[in-house]
């Protein structure tokens, strides 16, 4: 699908025109002034390990909660008895080329660093970093009012930020909320005998990839619009619930790199079976047809000496496991007992699509594969 077929946002109105306005419109690709999208754009997890090695440490407070030692979602910082500050921020360039759908699908993604937490969204500042001589004032405008619509809907402002010229678009935001300290959810704390719920489905990596070399049709950009600017907004609800153990969402490292962040952090196993995994529509022969991002196959790279696969698992179900994913959705750790009510809380939400993807064993660090 090329750009000029994306569907444009009712609400995208030019007030000097009173007609929609979109990068098309005034023949710009988004994507094409950047090296990578979304959140393929991250640090490929081998080369973020060596980094971090190199820190030389600071001292830490005994109010942080939650720090980087476990690769978590947000920092959390205790502020008194009755709440804890989350502090995040996300941000990178564009996944589609349309400026309001952009701008939409960051700031969901950024949002979603609070839910994953547990916490409730309070607000959030701007990152805007634009090649100012080549995008025209109306497409960056878009772009900032794509994110204030999904802030509005999170029931947060945007109360500041901070500006720069770029060589490649970039947006995206600080996002801070609150939590009852005693209902932090990690992604550290997952225990032998969870179930382990998926809230949203894979293969934004591969629809972007399709969209960027224009073989994704209207249907395949709906799916990834509508799953990009999904809130995560059960993450509030799970946090009150103590058969909860762990969570975290799912994003620029694929499944598997995240589900071996909860593996880690607990010192367990974690199993996935391939069936249960939900998909985007038609991914599964999007990618047998090659449409792969460069950052899948860096995510394999960085961390694939810890999973392991079944014999059955095919190079195109470890692509769409490995697949780097924009806004997805929550990874769940939690007890078979509370398995009804953590599916019930999602499809509340209209996350029809979550379902149980996998269990936690006793066993290695490691990620495990089932066919």
């Amino acid at each position: 699908m090329t750009s000029s077929t994306a569907p444009a946002p009712a609400s995208a109105i030019s007030p000097a025109s009173n007609a929609p306005v979109t990068s098309a419109d005034l023949n710009i690709r988004l994507t094409s002034f950047s090296h990578g999208g979304g959140c393929g754009c991250k640090i490929a997890p081998g080369v973020l390990a060596d980094i971090l090695k190199k820190s030389t440490g600071f001292p830490v407070p005994k109010e942080l909660m939650v720090g980087i030692e476990t690769a978590d979602d947000a920092a959390v910082y205790k502020l008194n008895d009755e709440q804890a500050l989350i502090a995040t921020t996300d941000f990178f360039m564009p996944i589609v080329d349309d400026p309001y759908d952009f701008g939409r699908i960051a700031a969901t993604n950024a949002i979603s660093d609070v839910y994953a937490m547990g916490g409730t969204p309070i607000m959030a500042l701007a990152l805007v970093a634009m090649p100012i001589n080549q995008l025209p004032v109306d497409v960056i405008g878009r772009i900032i009012q794509g994110g204030e619509s999904i802030c509005a809907e999170a029931g947060i402002p945007i109360a500041g930020g901070h500006t720069i010229d770029s060589v490649e678009p970039i947006y995206g935001l600080v996002v801070m909320g609150l939590v009852h300290p005693s209902k932090i959810k990690r992604n550290a704390d997952a225990k032998a005998g969870d179930k382990l719920v998926l809230g949203k489905p894979l293969g934004v990596g591969i629809l972007s990839a399709a969209l960027k070399k224009e073989a994704l049709d209207d249907a395949g950009y709906r799916a990834m619009i509508a799953n990009t600017t999904k809130l995560n907004k059960p993450g509030k609800s799970l946090s009150g619930l103590s058969g909860v153990h762990a969570l975290t969402d799912v994003t620029g490292f694929g499944l598997l790199g995240h589900a071996l962040e909860l593996a880690r952090g607990a010192g367990v196993e974690v199993r996935i079976n391939m069936p249960d995994v939900p998909l985007l529509p038609n991914v599964e022969e999007l990618a047998a047809k090659g449409y792969i991002t460069g950052a899948s196959g860096r995510n394999w790279a960085g961390y694939g000496h810890d999973v392991v696969l079944s014999e059955a698992v095919t190079p195109v179900q470890q692509a769409l496991l490995t697949d780097p994913q924009t806004s997805g959705g929550l990874l769940v750790s939690c007890t078979a007992e509370s398995v009804e009510e953590v599916l019930a809380l999602f499809r509340k939400e209209g996350f029809e699509d979550a379902q149980v993807v996998g269990e936690i064993v006793d066993g290695p660090a490691q990620v495990r594969v089932l066919a």
